[in-house]
């Protein structure tokens, strides 16, 4: 039977409980472990794929085509499994299930309550899994703050769920903030109680305070938290701030946090192996020379809206020993900012995912000036796209080619839409049916940019889109220049394009974002960042060369 670390979190939101769940994830499958981790989401939403960015940054997908939170992608990142659609619910996902079962009659009749059949549902989907997955220990982070409304089934159901279990099967990690007041000169350990106080009024106990805070707290601070809080003092887990979420592992292995989990479960703390991740930090440290890539979207003011991409090419950097400086332009006010002057001094340009129009122009501003200047580039999901639409009108004759996406929102007739839904999307009425969401497979053609990166024949990457390449226009564009380098197995498909007269121009209707590690970089961010430190270099020797 699975063991379950439940982790919850107080006093503020950002905390780091994912990171924090991560890293303890990590650690554990160091030892040897099979660890699988799920996230609780309180709000109403079914899931965030109608969400919008701004509010709740990148929607992550798994390879069985769930659309969920960001945090699925630090889970991944960090214990190095492909999640699924289990790993993710919300209360709205979970009413939606009572009030389908209600309305068929599943209740006989009887009242539907938050106790006991909300709570029901959720250690359903604690045991479902576990029972799926075959982990030997399960962690999942309950989203939101402890005192919130909405969150209070959830805590419930957990408090239950370890009731029914025997001692040692459930335990729970509080993770809290300890600020630093500069007029004081010392850190404050009354919010922790009071969260912890908020904790337990609602019937449950933590066996284990991490404490957040941009300072060392002392075995003073440590004990007064351990004695009003009810805690080992061994289990008040110092969570300094770090240069890098990637050296949270170590910093927390470096207080034993991951044997003294194992212990409460009553587990045995095999050797540890952190061989690969210690490499990947020593080389985070001593990172020589930088390249500047430009990500062109339209939700830049809020990162988390990006974030797998930032992290994919950090991990690319690395791999090469070097920072990768990621700048995030805003493809609305691109072109009248000037995009030379904008995107002038970038090593690389990529242009991610989205939907609709609203900055698209931008976006194929950004693929012309990268074609044209021989700047490598990276496009994907409507990245593919804007780069189709731009070879099409200034390249294959197309005026005006665009995405039929966009069909009621151009002020002139779309005579060449060169992306399209396919004949058979056409008369689904309910949008969510057409999407493509999840893990496909592509066929990468031989002598390719696409193949030299992949170094396989047959990949799969994730997807979450609906409009593909039209195969009205398909010839057209390939005689015009325009390499397709995947297709789906059966040809049907368009999956990657790219040109043979550029250094490095690649674009994928998947989003490679999602399946990049820390010690494994996705093959496409590894061989972008690569260009780009050869465009660097190489623009750096022009520059040697004029001031002699």
């Amino acid at each position: 039977m699975a063991k379950h670390i439940f982790v919850t979190g107080g006093v503020v939101s950002s905390l780091g409980k994912g990171i924090t769940a991560s890293s303890l994830g990590q650690l554990l499958k160091a030892r040897g472990y099979k660890v699988t981790m799920q996230k609780a989401d309180p709000y109403l939403n079914v899931d965030p794929g109608t969400m919008s960015p701004f509010q709740h940054g990148e929607v992550f997908v798994t390879d069985d085509g769930h659309e969920g939170d960001l945090d699925l992608g630090h889970y991944e990142r960090f214990i190095d499994e492909n999640l699924s659609r289990e790993s993710n619910f919300t209360a709205g996902s979970i009413y939606q299930s009572l009030i389908s079962r209600e309305r068929r009659g599943d209740f006989l009749g009887g009242t539907v309550q938050v106790i006991p059949h909300m709570t029901n549902a959720i250690k359903d989907r604690l045991t479902r899994i576990a029972d799926q997955s075959n982990a030997d220990i399960v962690i999942t982070e309950i989203g939101g703050t402890i005192g919130d409304i909405e969150s209070l089934p959830f805590i419930e159901a957990a408090r239950q769920f370890k009731m029914s279990k025997p001692l040692g099967d459930v335990l729970f990690i509080h993770v809290t903030l300890v600020p630093y007041i500069a007029a004081a000169h010392e850190v404050k350990t009354k919010p922790t109680q009071h969260s912890v106080k908020e904790l337990r009024s609602i019937g449950v106990q933590p066996d284990f305070i991490v404490c957040r805070s941009d300072h060392n707290l002392s075995d003073k601070v440590r004990d007064k938290i351990a004695l009003f809080c009810d805690v080992k003092i061994d289990n008040v887990i110092n969570c300094i701030d770090a240069e890098s979420i990637y050296q949270v592992p170590l910093n927390l292995y470096t207080q034993d946090f991951d044997t003294k989990v194992l212990a409460a479960l009553l587990l045995e703390p095999a050797d540890i192996d952190l061989r690969d991740w210690k490499v990947y930090v020593e080389k985070m440290s001593r990172l020589k020379g930088e390249v500047s890539i430009a990500v062109v979207g339209k939700y830049v003011s809020l990162p988390d809206a990006y974030l797998s991409i930032i992290e994919a090419l950090g991990h690319a950097g690395v791999f090469h020993g070097r920072k990768v400086n990621v700048h995030l332009i805003d493809g609305e006010t691109l072109r009248e900012d000037g995009v030379a002057n904008v995107l002038g001094s970038m090593d690389g340009i990529l242009v991610p995912g989205g939907f609709g129009i609203r900055a698209f122009e931008g976006k194929i501003a950004a693929v012309q000036y990268a074609r044209e200047n021989n700047i490598p580039f990276l496009g994907i999901c409507l990245g593919l796209h804007a780069a189709v639409c731009e070879f099409a009108r200034n390249v294959a004759g197309m005026e005006n080619a665009n995405s039929a996406e966009f069909e009621n929102e151009v002020p002139y007739s779309l005579n060449y839409p060169v992306i399209d839904l396919m004949p058979e999307q056409e008369d689904i009425d309910d949008l969510g049916g057409t999407m493509r969401l999840g893990a496909y497979p592509c066929k990468v053609m031989a002598q390719t940019h696409a193949l030299d990166a992949y170094g396989e024949p047959i990949i799969y990457e994730r997807h979450r889109h609906r409009y593909e390449v039209n195969n009205i226009f398909r010839d057209r564009l390939a005689e015009a220049g325009l390499v397709i380098s995947g297709v789906s197995p059966d040809s049907r498909l368009v999956e990657m394009i790219e040109l043979s007269d550029h250094p490095w121009f690649v674009a994928s209707q998947g989003h490679p974002e999602f399946k990049s590690r820390p010690t494994r970089p996705h093959p496409l961010f590894r061989e972008l960042v690569r260009a780009a430190i050869t465009s660097r270099g190489k623009r750096d020797e022009q520059q040697k060369a004029q001031t002699r």
